[in-house]
């Protein structure tokens, strides 16, 4: 299933993705690392980026969650997750956004694009009525690609999640169908 917006485009992780994705998350280890859970040395090898493409089809398999890429347009060049994970049915309709990008495609606003075109998703194909994301209040970027696509800040969480290794607060946001998306 894709996505398109006028330079990017999402699509479901594959299993041909594989070394594309490996790349991608060795290149950014250091990068990302101060805005991700402590990993393993094996999530970077092909075998921990299988194993991860293979939760990633499992949880659309089931509808427990849904692992796109962002590939730029013009060279269909994976720069970039985004996911829809936690997906809980029933009386709720929700899921939990998370994404990253590239570093030297960060400031662009491919982020900006492929969150809106994940919370499209959500709203239209997968059916569900909120998205939320939690960010670490000093990740102003972040804080601004969910402004943009219109979430609204809901409240703040003392130690959040364990973040490389330390329990961080984190700000929440949410967007209901109700309050669309731009």
């Amino acid at each position: 299933m894709r996505q398109d917006s006028e330079r990017i485009y999402i699509r479901r992780l594959e299993m041909d993705d594989l070394e594309a994705l490996l790349d991608l998350r060795v290149r950014n280890r250091h990068f990302l690392k101060a805005f991700e859970p402590v990993t393993l040395d094996s999530h970077y090898t092909l075998e921990g980026q299988q194993e991860i493409l293979q939760k990633v089809q499992h949880n659309w398999e089931t509808g427990s969650g849904y692992g796109f890429g962002i590939f730029l347009n013009n060279e269909d060049r994976l720069i970039g997750r985004v996911s829809l994970s936690n997906v809980v049915r029933g009386a709720w309709e929700s899921c939990t956004m998370g994404y990253f990008l590239d570093e030297h495609s960060n400031g662009q606003g491919f982020t900006t694009e492929a969150v809106r075109l994940a919370i499209g998703f959500a709203f239209g194909t997968a059916k569900l009525h909120r998205v939320q994301a939690a960010v670490m209040p000093r990740n102003v970027s972040s804080i601004r690609v969910l402004n943009k696509v219109g979430l609204r800040y809901d409240g703040f969480s003392e130690f959040y999640l364990k973040i490389n290794g330390v329990w961080e607060d984190h700000n929440l946001y949410s967007i209901t169908q109700e309050r669309g998306h731009s």
